[in-house]
């Protein structure tokens, strides 16, 4: 049985999202943002690039939060070395915007773009999400990542994209929870909003313990 996050530590959630490039995830946090603002969670994102910013730029720019709540971190590596094997500069950043903005309630820690077997430190993070996308290939849930595998919640984004790329989308779901053992399989289209909300109430319930 998990013990609630609220109850094994001080100050705010830490919520990793990875996966590969292109899959998402920054839209997904430009949907998780303004959900988790109408139910007044205090929010902070950091956001892993290899040498850029381009990310957090995007999210400073778009006007769903506060761009100072946004931090950007440059890897400078592979990217999951940051948040795995060394996620000293994440650790570092997500104390900064804990101690410039308290009291957080959760901050959103996006990966840089990475392959299947990207996974988080639990370190760094309490609960992470992993997206994969079905451009990227109906067999991904087969091919059993550590990502894919491992991760609390599998979101597969992108839904709308099935039928233009030759996958069987039900398929793909099935094969997705079949070898994930129970654990939740979400199905988003980030670009309208769909499947978001079943997001933010796994968060919600499993990490903020207000769902």
């Amino acid at each position: 049985m998990s013990v609630p996050v609220a109850e094994t530590k001080t100050g705010a959630a830490r919520v990793g999202i990875g996966g590969p490039v292109g899959s998402g995830k920054t839209a997904l946090v430009e949907q998780l943002i303004p959900r988790f603002a109408k139910r007044r969670t205090r929010l902070a994102v950091i956001t892993n690039d290899l040498v850029t910013k381009e990310d957090a730029e995007r999210l400073q720019k778009s006007g769903l939060i506060d761009p100072e709540r946004v931090v950007a971190v440059e890897a400078g590596a592979c990217p999951h070395t940051v948040i795995r094997e060394d996620p000293t500069l994440n650790l570092d950043a997500a104390e900064m915007l804990e101690l410039r903005f308290a009291p957080l309630d959760l901050v959103l820690l996006e990966s840089g773009g990475d392959n299947l077997a990207s996974t988080f430190s639990l370190e760094l993070v309490d609960y992470w999400m992993f997206v994969i996308d079905v451009a990227g290939g109906g067999d991904i849930p087969r091919k059993r990542g550590p990502g894919v595998l491992q991760s609390d919640v599998l979101i597969i984004n992108k839904s709308d994209l099935a039928p233009h790329v030759g996958v069987d989308l039900e398929q793909m779901i099935r094969e997705a929870e079949a070898v994930r053992g129970g654990k939740p399989v979400v199905v988003t289209n980030c670009r309208t909003g769909e499947g978001i909300d079943r997001v933010v109430e796994y968060i919600a319930h499993d990490v903020l313990f207000d769902g």
